[in-house]
């Protein structure tokens, strides 16, 4: 049997799966890490829940190769499923029984011994502040709470891997920003590595240590959200004031140091002559030459603030450039 590597959960080698002239998934090539969360970022059609069904063995590849925890896509598939948890679109859970039960199910499924079986309920209802509630009928529950009960039975096994295939898609921000805490207390507890899809840009800032870009069954960019920022990211100013006119834009635009300039709309900001303007650089340059000619053509500044392209400015570039 072939040891399982102390790094690499994931290793693909131009993994590629066609429904007849479709391509959904085309020569990708990635690599994820134990114990680290990866998102796997987006459009609808894009190839993620494809990819998922490859690397899991519930799909045969076209082409290509792949390894799942040291184990043989190919020839190992029982084995990458032994050893991993899946939640895709529906949660599986029975909503006439209550959580405890549900996991006991599960917990069974798996083979796991009555003792080591209750003590894993109660720890994993207890980390995800369910232990209270677990004899309750999960169909009263909220669609956060089910999405957790989902997560945990996911877990029961001591997995070393999980794909979770858009777990927050339909909750509240408040259920939904809980849940992402859960995920990365889990993945820092359990050492589980975490393939995660999401259309979330802002999730995926915020709980990945890395991700990759997918569209049109081609991957566009594999990094840190940091990396992939700064290898898409254009310095811009968001000055707010008074006094911009049509002729100051101009004259921006006309400095070298400037790659645009344009007016954003008022909706946001209170009502009264203040506006904001927004002014892309022309790469790491002197913002001083920038704030005197404004002041020098009478605008009254009152804030000036240096932003960064966000994943999310980043994901739409990426995937805008595909079409």
């Amino acid at each position: 049997m072939q040891r399982e590597p102390s790094r690499i959960a994931i290793h693909a080698q131009n993994l590629t799966r066609n429904f007849g002239e479709i391509r959904a998934v085309a020569d990708l090539c990635l690599e994820t890490e134990r114990g680290k969360v990866f998102g796997f970022l987006g459009p609808n059609g894009a190839g993620k829940t494809t990819t998922i069904r490859l690397l899991l063995g519930l799909l045969a590849p076209s082409s290509g190769s792949a390894q799942v925890l040291g184990y043989d896509l190919a020839t190992q598939a029982d084995e990458i499923r032994r050893r991993t948890g899946v939640l895709l679109e529906h949660t599986g859970l029975y909503e006439r029984l209550s959580a405890q039960d549900n996991l006991d199910l599960y917990a069974r499924i798996w083979h796991l011994p009555a003792p080591e079986r209750t003590a894993r309920i109660r720890d994993l209802l207890t980390h995800l502040d369910l232990w209270d509630r677990r004899q309750e009928q999960v169909g009263k529950w909220s669609r956060g709470m089910k999405q957790k009960l989902a997560v945990a039975r996911t877990l029961l096994h001591h997995p070393a891997l999980i794909f979770l295939d858009e777990p927050t898609a339909g909750l509240d921000p408040v259920a939904a920003a809980a849940l992402r805490k859960d995920l990365a207390g889990l993945a820092r507890q359990e050492g589980v590595a975490i393939f995660l899809t999401t259309h979330n840009l802002a999730e995926a800032e915020e709980l990945c240590h890395q991700v990759g870009v997918i569209n049109q069954g081609r991957l566009l960019a594999l990094g840190t959200p940091a990396q992939l920022q700064a290898q898409r990211d254009q310095p811009r100013l968001t000055v707010i004031g008074r006094g911009f006119t049509p002729a100051v834009v101009d004259l921006l635009c006309e400095r070298a140091e400037v790659a645009a300039a344009h007016l954003l709309p008022s909706s946001d900001l209170p009502l009264g002559p203040t506006q904001s303007l927004m002014v892309e650089l022309a790469g790491k340059v002197d913002t001083a030459p920038i704030v005197s000619l404004l002041v020098e053509s009478g605008v009254e500044i009152e804030e000036i603030r240096k932003d960064r392209a966000s994943l999310s400015d980043v994901f739409m570039d990426l995937v805008a450039d595909t079409h």
